[in-house]
């Protein structure tokens, strides 16, 4: 191993803020590469996998599968997305998704609002598009 700053996997859990267990599963799933190791067997990981584990938990939160994110994680942390142009055109399409589910959650904000202001529950008419809002935007957060 070089002089590079290795870290147990203890360290990467705290500096990455995934649990233990969820860095062995993306290992075996092979969604990190195998882990380093000491002489005694330890895994041991680089700042590099610590950024890439951080990665993956902002991607989770777009709403992206682990299998979706896999293409993202054959970049470099510095490649410019603009030479990826299927990824790119992806996270576009998940940025879309998630404008539409603000729109969608702010028509409910208002609606709330404009009962709270009325200090009433008379129905009038709902803009709300849909039957249950919540529940479908629940549905769609799976970005199918």
């Amino acid at each position: 191993m070089s002089e590079r700053t290795l870290f147990s996997i203890h360290e990467t859990s705290e500096r990455s803020g995934l649990s233990k267990d969820t860095i062995r599963y993306y290992e075996k799933i092979g969604l990190l590469p195998r882990a380093e190791r000491k002489a005694s067997r330890h895994r041991v990981y680089s700042e590099q996998d610590i950024q890439t584990m951080i990665l993956i938990t902002c991607m989770k939160k777009t709403g992206m599968s682990l299998e979706e994110i896999k293409p993202f994680l054959q970049m470099s942390l510095e490649s410019d997305l603009n030479d990826f142009p299927e990824e790119r055109n992806k996270l576009i399409d998940y940025q879309k998704k998630v404008e539409e589910q603000i729109t969608s959650l702010q028509q409910v904000i208002n609606f709330i609002q404009s009962k709270l202001e009325q200090r009433s529950m008379f129905p009038e008419r709902c803009s709300l598009e849909g039957e249950n809002l919540i529940t479908g935007l629940a549905k769609r957060n799976k970005f199918s």
